[in-house]
């Protein structure tokens, strides 16, 4: 393998990994209360965009982890989502 890509897939590592706790934090909790909604919605947009740069570049590193960030922060979306309708819905 290149040493650039290389490169390019253990920086991915490291700035992806960083989503898989606050997944975890918030399926283990329940709450995602201190979660900006924003944020991982304007994040996702990006990454989509990175994503779609990478596959006309043909660059592994950045299709791979752009598409494992996205997901990450989709899932972080649909537990913002589905801990405020839950919470909601026992507070009425």
């Amino acid at each position: 393998m290149d040493t650039w890509i290389l490169l390019g897939m253990v920086a991915g590592l490291f700035t992806t990994v960083g989503f898989v706790p606050q997944i975890i934090k918030g399926y283990r909790t329940k709450r995602m209360d201190d979660v900006s909604l924003f944020m991982p919605i304007l994040l996702s947009v990006g990454m989509g965009l990175w994503l779609a740069y990478g596959v006309v570049l043909n660059d592994l590193p950045i299709v791979f982890w752009n598409a494992a960030a996205l997901t990450f922060n989709l899932i972080i979306v649909a537990i913002k989502m589905k801990y405020k309708r839950g919470r909601a819905s026992t507070e009425e």
